[in-house]
């Protein structure tokens, strides 16, 4: 009797493996390729890349 209850008492305080979704992988894959997309983008166009705002059209004579 000792036996089964020690052994029962054993398999109750054993944790259950939780199973991973493979969507949880899918989305840190999408997470990673999203980073690596981006980085790249900042090393093509590199620290000196500006981009300027088009040059606004001054008032002249007969515009309103």
């Amino acid at each position: 009797m000792a036996d089964t209850s020690i052994s029962r008492a054993r398999s109750l305080l054993m944790p259950v493996p939780a199973r991973s979704s493979p969507y949880a992988a899918l989305g840190a894959a999408a997470l990673a390729a999203t980073a690596a997309v981006l980085m790249a983008g900042v090393m093509v166009l590199g620290p000196g890349v500006r981009f300027d705002e088009p040059a606004v059209e001054g008032s002249g004579p007969g515009r309103l």
